[in-house]
């Protein structure tokens, strides 16, 4: 009996014991880790993930490109274009250049820009009827089947934005609107510098919405209200009418200044145009001496 009872007492002993040993195990009050991340009573602790890295974005964050002062060009809107100069973007005519076209240029590292006109009616081109009447006014003077548009009317407005569509359809890297100083001529329109600036701002928004850049074209008595809104400049002549001060703007906030100049004497006159391009380079512009139809008949640049 005395055995007995001995044998007894050490096992109800170790049972209680090992029921302790069970409870403390099964016990966790957050201040120790579970014994196995497999058991399926607690939830599966996730490994942290390698996080990718955010890409390079060009200056201020824009998804766009963003040409800088000093940038090389080449500006050809008729005639066989000509893609064997070493420069660093092409201005070409938006709808006349294929797809293909553009993906070649681009293929060799170089950028194009795709001109359209935003502020005339042109004859030729294939949207030509989707304009309303009364949205064509004055002819625009040495440029025959070209008409004034009315910037404020919203068809106008619907069809640049197709054609803003068709540039980012063909992969243009940015865009170059013509004829955005109507206000400043005689269209027949009542335009005034607040429509001008309400419509030009439009373009750069509905362009960048698409991942476009934009360039101003001329309009160089606006150009202290949007050079923030642009891009880049492309203007026409600003040393021979003595107006290339009014573009320092966007020098001086970094951003190309595209200029083509057409006088005889900078393509006759060596000497001239070496003066010419002196001047143009201390201002940071990039400047081409071209024919007035851009065909590429002859071609001088000044960087």
């Amino acid at each position: 009996m005395t055995m007995t009872n001995n044998l007894k007492q050490p096992s109800l002993f170790i049972i209680i014991f090992a029921v302790f040993l069970l409870t403390a195990c099964g016990s966790n009050n957050g201040n120790t880790e579970p014994a196995s991340t497999n058991n399926p009573q607690q939830p599966e602790q996730l490994q942290p993930q390698p996080q990718p890295q955010p890409q390079p974005q060009p200056p201020g964050g824009k998804n766009w490109y963003q040409p800088t002062v000093g940038t090389t060009w080449q500006w050809q809107l008729s005639g066989q274009l000509n893609t064997s100069y070493a420069v660093d973007v092409y201005d070409i005519d938006l709808f006349d250049t294929s797809r293909q076209k553009i993906a070649e240029i681009q293929a060799t590292g170089r950028k194009v820009i795709c001109y359209f006109s935003a502020g005339s009616w042109e004859n030729w081109r294939a949207d030509k009827d989707d304009f309303p009447l009364a949205a064509l006014d004055k002819n625009l003077d040495g440029w025959p089947g070209e008409k004034w548009l009315d910037i404020r009317n919203n068809t106008v407005r619907q069809i640049m934005m197709q054609r803003l569509d068709l540039a980012q359809q063909k992969s243009c890297d940015a865009i170059e609107p013509d004829n955005i100083d109507g206000y400043t001529n005689n269209t027949g329109f009542n335009l005034t510098a607040n429509n001008q600036l309400d419509y030009n701002r439009f373009l750069a928004e509905e362009a960048h919405k698409r991942g476009l850049s934009i360039g101003l074209k001329n309009d160089l008595d606006q150009v202290a209200e949007l050079v923030n809104d642009f891009d880049f400049s492309v203007n026409e002549q600003c040393h021979e009418y003595n107006e290339c001060n009014l573009l320092k703007p966007f020098v001086d906030a970094g951003k190309a200044v595209f200029n083509a100049e057409y006088k005889s004497n900078y393509v006759n006159d060596v000497q001239v145009r070496q003066q010419l391009c002196t001047s143009s380079l201390n201002a940071g512009l990039s400047t081409l001496i071209l024919p007035l139809n851009l065909d590429d008949s002859f071609r001088f640049s000044c960087n």
